[in-house]
Formats: C-alpha cells, sequence, structure tokens
C-alpha cells in the first residue's frame, strides 16, 4: 500500500515520480499562488505540475526556492512538471519554449516535460524536440497530455523514445478505460488531471456514501480510487487545510466492491476540451 505522500511509481526510464502532486491550472501569478505551493511543499507534497499556457511559472518557481529553503530540502527532491502549449509546437520553436518555462521557472532542468494538445501535424516535430532535451540530459522523462490512443499509436510509429507519461482529464465520470489499458500495456504511466471534476463530483451521493464508510472526504475517496487504478493525480488547491486533506490518502484502502462501484459511475462525460475536436 502506498503509506506516504513521497510515495513514487517508476517510469520506464527508471525515473521516480509521486503518485500524487499539487496542480495549479488557473491560479494567477501572486502571493495565493505562491502560498498554494509553499504550503504544498511543507506539507510533504515533492510533486508540482504547471504549464507555459497557465502563465504562473514564474511564481511557481519563487515558490520553489523559498519552499525549499524553508522545508530545508534539495530541487532534487522534487518532481516539477511543465507542458509546451500549442502555438509553440515544432522542432525549433518547442526547444525555445522549453528554454523559456526554465527561465520563468528559474531552474536548470526539468524531471518531465509534456506536449500539452495533440494538435495535428505539430506534435511529431514537437515530439522530435523533447527527444532531443531528453537525450541531452535537459529533461529527466518527457511525456505528453490529452493524448487518445490514436494519438499514441500514430506518435509511436515514428518516436525514438517512447513517453513516459500520458496527462488526461480522468475521474469517475470519465474512466479512460481504451487509454488506460493502452498505456498500461505499453508501460505510460497514466496520469490525472481535474481528478475531482472541478468540484462536480463532491455531492455524489455514491461517493458520499463511500466517504462516509471510511470516514474520510469525497474528494480523498476519488484520489485514493486514481491512486489504487495506478494512476497519479494532481488536484489542485490553494488553501492550506485543503491542500493537506487531499494529501491525507495514504492510511487505507478502498475495498475492490468499492473501487467497482466508483469505477460504475463513468458516463463518458468531460469537463475539459475533447482531445479530438478542440480548436485552439
Amino acid at each position: 500500500m502506498n503509506t506516504s505522500l513521497q510515495n513514487t511509481t517508476t517510469l520506464h526510464n527508471g525515473v521516480k515520480m509521486p503518485w500524487l502532486g499539487l496542480g495549479v491550472f488557473k491560479v494567477e501569478e501572486g502571493p495565493e499562488l505562491v502560498n498554494a505551493v509553499k504550503f504544498a511543499i511543507k506539507h510533504g507534497y515533492r510533486s508540482i505540475d504547471t504549464a507555459a499556457i497557465y502563465e504562473n511559472e514564474a511564481g511557481v518557481g519563487q515558490a520553489i526556492r523559498e519552499g525549499i529553503k524553508e522545508a530545508g530540502i534539495s530541487r532534487e527532491d522534487l518532481f516539477i512538471t511543465s507542458k509546451v502549449w500549442n502555438s509553440d509546437l515544432g522542432y525549433e520553436s518547442t526547444i525555445a519554449a522549453y528554454e523559456t518555462s526554465l527561465n520563468k521557472l528559474g531552474l536548470d532542468y526539468l524531471d518531465l516535460y509534456l506536449i500539452h494538445w495533440p494538435v495535428e501535424n505539430k506534435y511529431k516535430e514537437a515530439w522530435r524536440a523533447l527527444e532531443t532535451l531528453y537525450k541531452e540530459g535537459k529533461v529527466k522523462a518527457i511525456g505528453v497530455s490529452n493524448f487518445q490512443v490514436h494519438h499514441l499509436q500514430d506518435l509511436m510509429n515514428d518516436a525514438k523514445v517512447k513517453p513516459m507519461v500520458n496527462q488526461v482529464e480522468y475521474h469517475p465520470r470519465l474512466t479512460q478505460k481504451e487509454v488506460q489499458a493502452f498505456c498500461k500495456n505499453n508501460d505510460i504511466q497514466l496520469e490525472a488531471w481535474s481528478p475531482l471534476m472541478q468540484g462536480q463530483l463532491i455531492n455524489h451521493p455514491i461517493l458520499m456514501e463511500i466517504a462516509k464508510k471510511y470516514n474520510k472526504t469525497v474528494p480523498q475517496i476519488i484520489i485514493r480510487w486514481d491512486i489504487q487504478n495506478g494512476v497519479i493525480t494532481i488536484p489542485k488547491s490553494t488553501k492550506e487545510h485543503r491542500i493537506i486533506e487531499n494529501s491525507s490518502v495514504f492510511d487505507f484502502n478502498l475495498l475492490e466492491e468499492d473501487m467497482e462501484r466508483i469505477n460504475g459511475l463513468n458516463q463518458d462525460h468531460r469537463v475539459g476540451p475533447d482531445p479530438d475536436n478542440f480548436d485552439f
């Protein structure tokens, strides 16, 4: 059983990645962002997930510098992810975007760099750039985000290095069984964004009933379900008590019957864009 917030899974290239991290999507630059990341580090989180398009890499970087100092840990103890945005998908432009993200974050390297969306006719060149960054040792692991099975197959036809991670929208209403099975068979680690469905599942009667049974909150039940399904998760919060609550999921195990009940809530329902039909 995963007994601590520092528990990791090993990606197919041997790099260790924490099961739980903090997401900072839609958190604007400023004290709230810096404090959220610092709270997370202070309370044992070691993984932070950002992206160029979030326009908050500078604040995340500041929080990392202050947070590691206060926690008495080193940069190497953290796992930092960022993503290249659609407008920068190309060979040269992706390499430039990586350097820009590093500069904003004030870091020497990233632990994981992802292609944010599978923009047709663009993601293969971007992947070639990620492979270069990886081979040059500038990033510890590379991956993709929002890739469906056919995107992954298409990418892997030409790729020299296969993705280590695929970060997708994943929650009890969208269990992505096909994507999950494909990733598992190909040793690509699945990671969930929007694991709590942007708060829309908090009052779901079945989840509330299961939460009561374990004396936990609905978010804790969902995060635990992710981890037991072998899915890394990065719930977003800026409130200290919620950041602590979201991480208090390593002292219990969901029974198989409850896992199945949660699996059964799937409706293939997205709160985010459809990877097969987006226009940005």
